[in-house]
């Protein structure tokens, strides 16, 4: 359990944090694509007999800069391209997954996570890209917020665009491969998006909502893992069921204050 609050806190805030950007640029099923895409890349490991995460990783970031590259090309419209990965890395998977009958426990795990029972590589893996990644979004935190409302602006201003988005794409690529066994390759995208959505009920500045969405995201994540341990239920999902009471609460605020 501490194993599990420590990696929780880490995955609480670099998520939302990168979820806030992805949310404003009206990009939030990128979260859902790349967790699908994850999903691929741990049902080729398990084909290979190699460790699911560095695979995951490496998958992840291909199709993040692959994203992009469409994004930017205008060939594919954002949505079509996410909607084909998101369809494509599933389908592929379930093929994939069907000559693996002997790892249904582990897939199940990938799937939903098993933060309880996250090893100490495990946490030493996330607690080290998180922190990286926390950095690198406070570091940049100014020019991904002005690329993120207006990139014609942000290049007028001498920002550099197209390096940002990739590294943003890139950073949203790792958060989701490295959480995949803690909060689940299904899971992890909600909680990404879903506490940002409930602190953008208050209609409050950007900076404002960026600390909300972390504060009820690591509520979630200590809430849900509570109430998991005592009431033996699966922490992946009962965060994320934790993350959308906090959604409804948000919005019922937001309709008493008007």
């Amino acid at each position: 359990m501490i194993r599990a609050f420590i990696a929780g806190t880490v995955i609480a805030v670099i998520a939302p944090l990168i979820g806030n950007f992805l949310v404003i640029r009206r990009y939030s099923l990128f979260a859902d694509s790349l967790s699908h895409v994850s999903f691929l890349s741990v049902a080729i490991a398990f084909a290979l007999g190699v460790t699911p995460v560095g695979v995951s990783v490496i998958g992840s970031i291909v199709a993040a800069i692959a994203l992009e590259k469409l994004r930017v090309s205008k060939r594919v419209n954002s949505e079509t391209s996410l909607a084909l990965f998101l369809s494509g890395s599933l389908a592929l998977a379930t093929i994939i997954l069907s000559f693996q009958k002997t790892a249904t426990v582990s897939i199940s795990s990938i799937l939903f996570g098993s933060i309880t029972t996250i090893g100490s590589n495990d946490l030493l893996i996330i607690n080290s890209a998180g922190i990286v990644g926390i950095l690198l979004i406070l570091i940049f935190f100014k020019e991904f917020f002005m690329i993120a409302f207006d990139e014609e602006y942000a290049l007028v201003k001498g920002i550099p665009v197209g390096k940002l988005n990739y590294l943003l794409m890139i950073l949203a690529a790792v958060t989701i491969s490295i959480s995949i066994t803690a909060i689940g390759v299904l899971l992890i995208s909600a909680l990404m998006v879903i506490p940002v959505i409930a602190a953008h009920q208050f209609k409050k500045s950007f900076k404002t909502s960026v600390k909300i969405s972390i504060i009820f995201a690591l509520l979630s994540v200590w809430i849900g893992l509570i109430i998991a341990f005592y009431a033996n239920l699966p922490a992946g999902g009962t965060i994320v069921l934790v993350a959308i009471a906090w959604f409804i609460i948000s919005s019922i605020f937001r309709k008493v204050l008007k």
